[in-house]
């Protein structure tokens, strides 16, 4: 299977690149092919081709006008399907398919003259047949725009729960600035994180495979079909299928069986609830369910899937219930899944009457109303994600440290590249003083930025020093895990933590904070993995340089459009527009920022235990580590990744535990039962199928919202109702009367 996938990739696309005159390239003369070696990766050398054409044009206009097109699209659609209950997620995945016909037909019909022709100027609007590189870099700015803008949770959050206001200007700052931080300490770790074979990052396969399939002639075995035939057939079965889940059927989104049984029980639907319960017994035949929160399973490696059900088996079947039954932090007071927050005696807690006119705590209104109280399962993410930070440095230190010094003290020796670093090497690198100008640059933009708007962004100078120092030390170690597993543990709550203690009573400080920590951070990643996209399909450095200072630039002016649509949120539950991502956002500024994490997780809160998970964290991979030097023959335990397990749950809320329970089945028989017992299916469809799936997903609920959404045309009938479980939120303490609750006894 690997020798016939790595055979055939360069000849098909060669065959094509014929040039205007009616030559065409020489396989011998066009193509770098290092014979007989591939990634020490098994999941890479399946899917991933061990030869480059660098004679294939790519900065060319159809790549801009597609690339601009994609970012734009794609950055409007998912910002506003965001706001649902359940988000759908377009992916990149939709426009890489969707720029094909594209390309070729601007390849057909578009001159092929060239312009200021023996200047040296000269250009031409169409260098020949559409190729795979052009193509790569379109995906890489549909990428840019697949993802949703975090900081426009600031602005949601001040706007619609918070009822402030915030300017447009400040708002687009705040925006802007985020969305360019981190790209200057992507380039600086991409020896790092890009380079080494070991950092394979999973989910770059999905589109690697997908380029294959689109690209290469691909030979169709007796009684087989093709990947592209597969692929055609898996996005149309996809794309029909959506119609039930996304709008005759929506209860496919959570298959609540318990729920029917018993629907008046409250303890019964507590446990079965896919929505708002543990989930026991709930599944969803829904993708948009499956992938909303931590990705398409069929891209995670078998053993961080495992890995994740178990952390999550974990904190769902055993922390929590044992916490709610045992009344800790009086849980039975508040439903036992929840992301709300509470009085004492279990009402929602009104925040607005402990702000003051400057937007700052009113401690005596504070005082008066009481502390807040958290739902315990809400708590215990809390301190879920204090172990998962802690747990992270020590496994990069324990189990990469080695590795990281001495990439440090040396550059890569010939004996260190893999076949990829070796083809790579061939072309200009990007000088690494460029990546540091662009960061030095945006760190004083948004340093000028804060200052001269402190009035509403509440946050001094130093805080944005201190988060730029944060994110840049956590991306290290937070890349390998993403690069290794799939699974990126996330900055937000020790952000939060850390400037909640420092500049307590100030929301947007600790809102603004937390996104140049955080999402700095993970934009890094992203910019990362791109590049590792680029590093597989043999992308010149530079052009990819280019591209992703094009993609920024692409970047702030959707944000300026992106900012219109804030205003579809809606906390009733009779709609689908309930943003529970900005929701939970809400929540987290008020917890560490308005009132202060002193207040509730210190001396003088409720929720002072919590803290130890910090230790708890750390001590769990020393342990690990140890057993693999007490055990050196027991591969299995190497497996066991203490970040990922840990930070299992760290989507919850706002995701929902069918969310989890739908994600791990699907993982377990595409990595652990196809892949195992079935591989040369697994290398040649897998990746194909989560293409397909994310794909048709995403142009029917494209077409449904257009087509009925936009009229609100439903259909009102049982089938309809999301979960079917009617009092899983009810608490069970005696007296508590929520509405739509009984009165238990």
């Amino acid at each position: 299977m690997e020798e016939e996938s790595s055979d055939q990739i360069t000849a098909p696309l060669i065959s094509k690149e014929e040039d205007r005159s009616g030559e065409s390239s020489s396989s011998s003369s066009s193509s770098n092919e290092i014979n007989g070696e591939n990634s020490p990766i098994e999941q890479v050398a399946l899917t991933v081709s061990t030869a480059d054409d660098p004679s294939l044009p790519v900065l060319t206009f159809r790549m801009w006008f597609l690339g601009t097109l994609s970012c734009v699209l794609l950055s409007f659609l998912n910002q506003f399907f965001w706001y649902r209950t359940e988000p759908l997620s377009i992916t990149a995945i939709s426009a890489q398919i969707a720029v094909v016909p594209l390309g070729q037909l601007m390849a057909a019909r578009i001159t092929d003259r060239s312009f200021f022709r023996g200047s040296r100027f000269e250009f031409t609007l169409n260098p020949g047949p559409f190729n795979v590189k052009e193509h790569v870099l379109i995906t890489i700015f549909a990428n840019s725009g697949a993802g949703t803008v975090y900081a426009i949770h600031v602005v949601t959050a001040v706007k619609i729960f918070y009822k402030q206001h915030i300017s447009f200007f400040v708002s687009l700052i705040v925006v802007i600035t985020t969305q360019v931080l981190g790209f200057g300490w992507a380039g600086i770790y991409r020896r790092y994180l890009v380079e080494p074979a070991a950092m394979w990052w999973p989910a770059n396969l999905v589109q690697v495979s997908l380029f294959r399939a689109l690209h290469e002639k691909d030979e169709r075995a007796k009684g087989g079909v093709t990947r592209t035939q597969f692929f055609i057939i898996a996005f149309i079965t996809s794309f029909a299928y959506y119609i039930f889940p996304g709008y005759l059927f929506e209860m496919l989104t959570s298959l609540s069986w318990i729920c029917w049984v018993f629907p008046k029980s409250v303890l019964a639907q507590q446990l079965g609830s896919g929505l708002s319960g543990l989930g026991i017994g709930a599944i969803g035949l829904d993708w948009s369910t499956i992938s909303s929160y931590l990705g398409s399973p069929l891209a995670s490696p078998w053993f961080a899937t495992a890995n994740v059900a178990v952390g999550f088996f974990f904190v769902m079947y055993v922390v929590t219930p044992l916490s709610y039954w045992f009344n800790i932090y009086d849980a039975k007071t508040f439903p036992i899944f929840s992301d709300d927050l509470f009085t004492s005696s279990g009402q929602i807690y009104d925040i607005s009457s402990i702000v003051d006119s400057n937007f700052h705590l009113d401690n005596a209104a504070y005082e008066r109303e009481g502390p807040l109280h958290l739902s315990t399962f809400f708590a215990m993410t809390y301190g879920v994600g204090f172990a998962a930070l802690s747990a992270t440095i020590m496994h990069v230190l324990l189990f990469h440290g080695r590795e990281i010094w001495e990439q440090s003290k040396s550059s890569f020796s010939e004996k260190k590249m893999d076949i990829h670093t070796k083809l790579m090497s061939k072309y200009r690198q990007v000088p690494e003083w460029w990546f540091w100008a662009i960061l030095v640059v945006n760190i004083a933009l948004t340093i000028f930025a804060c200052e001269y708007y402190k009035e509403q962004l509440q946050l001094p100078w130093w805080g944005v020093v201190l988060a730029c120092v944060i994110a840049i030390f956590f991306t290290l170690p937070i890349g390998i895990i993403t690069a290794i597993t799939n699974q990126s543990p996330g900055l937000n709550i020790i952000t939060e933590y850390i400037i909640g203690y420092i500049y307590p009573g100030y929301p947007v400080a600790n809102m603004c904070f937390k996104v140049y920590g955080y999402i700095s951070m993970t934009q890094a990643i992203t910019f990362l993995q791109d590049f590792k996209l680029g590093h597989y399909m043999k992308i010149p450095p530079r052009t990819m340089f280019m591209a992703q200072v094009g993609i920024r630039i692409q970047t702030q002016l959707k944000s300026v459009f992106l900012l219109f649509f804030l205003t579809y949120c809606d906390t009733s539950s009779d709609t689908v527009w309930t943003c529970p991502g900005d929701h939970v956002f809400y929540d987290a500024s008020v917890i560490w920022g308005l009132i202060g994490p002193r207040k509730i997780f210190g001396d003088q809160g409720t929720y002072g235990m919590v803290n130890w998970f910090f230790l708890g964290g750390a001590v769990a991979p020393l342990l690990v580590w140890l057993a693999t030097k007490a055990f050196p023959n027991q591969e299995w335990i190497r497996l066991i990744n203490m970040p990922v397990l840990i930070g299992a749950t760290g989507s919850m809320p706002p995701a929902t535990a069918v969310n989890y329970t739908t994600w791990i089945i699907v993982g377990f028989l595409s990595g652990f039962v196809v892949y195992r017992y079935r591989p040369d299916l697994w290398g040649r469809y897998n990746y194909v199928l989560s293409g397909a799936l994310d794909a048709g997903l995403a142009f029917m609920g494209v077409v449904l919202y257009m087509c009925l959404g936009v009229e609100n045309i439903g259909v009102d009938w049982w089938g309809n109702n999301l979960d079917g479980c009617t009092y899983a939120s009810c608490p069970t303490a005696k007296g508590v009367v929520f509405e739509g609750c009984p009165v238990v006894s």
